[in-house]
């Protein structure tokens, strides 16, 4: 089944065209067909499009929105130029979107209805800056295939509504949680539960048998505790601005200093909240950038003090995340690491691990080193002979997570963990 994925923001739209049978034995089964990125949508938006086995190919195009957008990428993807092996839109069999936030109404993906539609109407208080656009890219989808075409949305926070009662309550006055859902619900669910897939099937582990923890390292960053199979706890929480450092968030801090930084600066909490989420993290510490790999360039080449101070705090935060749940869980098997921070630095995650051989986590420098994130040496152990815990790198793939749920969706299939 031709399955069309996508992800979309506020001025952004990324898709990949993916042919699956929604199996989870043999990633042979599946093929990535196209995929693509179109920035700044709402006046001349950069296009990037590549089809499976040619190089990418960069335009400019005038989108006024997601709709035009979107009927811009099928109609390249269903043409002669395109490369890409279907010969009509009818091809295009069904649509998986990434949805940011389903709340506690959904602990799973779901065919999109109207009723569905009216949920995820009525959670956008809960996530404003995410669940708009969703719902733009699923109405887009609708005006340029049709009704007919099936949609399936598929939740960043589905994958912990595992989490028991001691790990997502907050010790505000409960009626908040009864009244607003104030609560931990937990985001990047859909990379943790590939990542944990991978695992089972490279170490042929049984799901209830899964004790590991996992990273996801990137421009957003999460951790998360998994134990049999299901996640017990995670680092963001009501909203993906607690935890971690991250490229341009703040991840966990005293509340108190909103109303301090507020007050001082004459900000308004709409604006401190836009500082917290675009102002700070790595870009924050640094006054350079929240792209850890310039951050580490000029840390080698310039030996800046701030562009370090970030990593460290970066890497310091993730560590304290580690041993947090190291004790939560009582142990873990393996700990794994993803995101394109995970994936591609062996530098971030020797500082990472360093200092942790008390919890028995042992490096091998020459294992890591070889895993950078290239062609051909991407997935592997990273673990020295005396590491007590398996030390990980696994890339995440959520389109093609998504790609198989909605299969599943669709074909009224099991939805595995």
């Amino acid at each position: 089944m031709h399955i069309l994925v996508l992800n979309v923001g506020s001025s952004s739209l990324k898709f990949q065209l993916i042919d699956t049978d929604g199996a989870a034995i043999a990633e042979s089964r599946d093929k990535r067909l196209a995929r693509g990125q179109i920035d700044r949508i709402g006046g001349e938006a950069i296009v990037t499009l590549e089809a499976a086995g040619r190089s990418s190919v960069k335009a400019t195009a005038q989108l006024a929105d997601h709709a035009a957008a979107t009927k811009y990428v099928i109609e390249w993807m269903a043409s002669d130029r395109s490369g890409v092996p279907i010969a009509s839109v009818a091809e295009i069999q069904a649509v998986g979107h990434r949805v940011v936030h389903g709340g506690e109404a959904f602990s799973q993906s779901v065919k999109i209805d109207d009723d569905v539609r009216r949920k995820l109407e009525g959670l956008i208080e809960l996530a404003p800056l995410h669940n708009p656009h969703n719902l733009s890219g699923i109405a887009a989808v609708s005006a340029v295939l049709g009704p007919g075409v099936p949609q399936v949305a598929v939740f960043d926070t589905a994958f912990h509504h595992t989490l028991p009662a001691t790990a997502y309550t907050y010790a505000v006055p409960y009626q908040y949680y009864r009244r607003y859902d104030v609560r931990r619900y937990g985001f990047h669910g859909t990379s943790h539960r590939y990542v944990a897939y991978r695992y089972r099937q490279l170490t042929n582990t049984a799901r209830d048998a899964t004790k590991i923890i996992t990273l996801h390292l990137g421009n957003g960053a999460s951790a998360c505790a998994i134990v049999n199979g299901k996640s017990v706890d995670t680092s963001m929480g009501f909203t993906p601005l607690e935890g971690l450092v991250m490229g341009t968030r703040s991840g966990d801090l005293d509340p108190a200093i909103l109303d301090y930084i507020g007050g001082k600066e004459g900000m308004t909490p709409r604006e401190v909240e836009t500082m917290l989420n675009k102002q700070s993290g790595l870009l924050g510490i640094s006054g350079l950038t929240g792209d850890m790999r310039e951050l580490l360039a000029e840390e080698a080449e310039n030996g800046d003090r701030r562009a370090r101070l970030a990593i460290d705090v970066f890497c310091y935060r993730v560590r304290k995340y580690i041993g947090a749940y190291l004790a939560a869980m009582n142990g873990a098997d393996a700990l794994v690491f993803a995101g394109g921070i995970g994936e591609r630095s062996p530098t971030i995650r020797a500082r990472i691990c360093a200092g942790l051989d008390w919890l028995g986590i042992a490096l091998d420098d020459v294992r890591n080193a070889a895993l950078t994130g290239d062609e051909g040496a991407r997935e592997g152990r990273v673990d020295g002979t005396t590491s007590r815990v398996a030390l990980w790198v696994i890339p995440t793939d959520e389109e093609l997570l998504i790609a198989r749920d909605t299969w599943r969706v669709i074909a009224g299939a099991e939805l595995p963990l």
